[in-house]
Parts: structure tokens; sequence; C-alpha cells
């Protein structure tokens, strides 16, 4: 079991490069517009396929590890996507360099929003409803979004007394 977990943490674990090429706004952009439809509309091809939606699950899930990997860095970061990113590495660094209560308060709200969004929409794939989906997913995607400017702002407070993190910005 321990062998699987450390598999599983290093593949998702993320490089300083790997977050550099993350950072490029057309893998942010195309990570929000694909990843929500791709995850739901494999959950959908459970009924329609059956097993072969593994094969379908499975080629989605390697899109969202492939993503962050496949974009060159960007020449700038000064932009709304690269610094979701950037703030994104601040919240998974908290433990570390604690951030103030107010951005945690919200980035756990945003996220249960989204997350019981998620879980409604996946519901309703499974179940081929497609106005929980649709409902589902639409919550889902907006409390992420919520939470991405919410990751904006974490970082931009953050950089003023941080200097690894202002360290990010490439003007």
């Amino acid at each position: 079991m321990k062998t699987t977990q450390n598999f599983f943490t290093r593949m998702m674990t993320m490089s300083d490069s790997v977050w550099e090429r993350h950072s490029n706004p057309l893998s942010v952009w195309t990570r929000v517009i694909t990843g929500l439809p791709l995850i739901l509309g494999a959950l959908w091809s459970i009924r329609l396929i059956e097993w072969w939606s593994v094969a379908v699950f499975g080629g989605v899930c390697v899109w969202i590890w492939l993503n962050p990997r496949i974009f060159s860095p960007p020449s700038t970061t000064d932009n709304w996507a690269s610094k979701v990113t950037f703030g994104e590495r601040v919240w998974l660094n908290r433990k570390t360099v604690p951030i103030p209560a107010h951005h945690v308060l919200w980035a756990n709200s945003l996220s249960l929003i989204s997350g019981v969004g998620f879980l409604a929409g996946a519901f309703g794939a499974v179940q081929h409803d497609l106005l929980l989906t649709l409902l589902g997913g639409t919550i889902s995607w907006f409390g992420k979004m919520w939470f991405c400017d919410r990751m904006v702002w974490l970082f931009d407070n953050m950089k003023e007394t941080h200097a690894t993190y202002a360290s990010w910005l490439k003007r």
C-alpha cells in the first residue's frame, strides 16, 4: 500500500519546472475549459459504453496530468491566469508559510461549494440526468473559478511579504 501511495504522490507532485509551465495561460485556460466537461463526460459514458468508460476516464486523467507539463514556460506571468497557479502554490505551501485566516476561510468555503457541485454533477452524469449534471457542473465550475480568483488575491497579498513568491512574477 505504501509503495502505491508513494507512486501516486510522486505522480501528482509538480516540480518547480512543471509549475512554471503550468503558469502559462494556455495551460490554465485549456484546463479550465476542458477539465470538468471531460470528467463529467467520462462519467456519463459509463452507462453507454460500460467498461470501456474506464479507458475514457483514463484518457481524461492522462490529459489532466499532462496539461501542466506540455506548455512552454510563459514569457510573462503578470496576468490573471498565471497568478492563479502562483496562488495555488502559496495555498499548498500554507503549512510552511502561514497565510491570513480570511484566505483560508474563503478557499475552504469555495472548495466546499465546488465539491458539492461536482458531486451533484457527477451523480447526474452517472444517472444520465442532464439537468442535474449541468446544474452541478455549473455550480462546481463557478465555485472553482471564484476559488481561482481568490488564489490571485492570495498571491498578490503574499508576494508583498515573501521574496520567493514575488520572484515568480515575470514582467
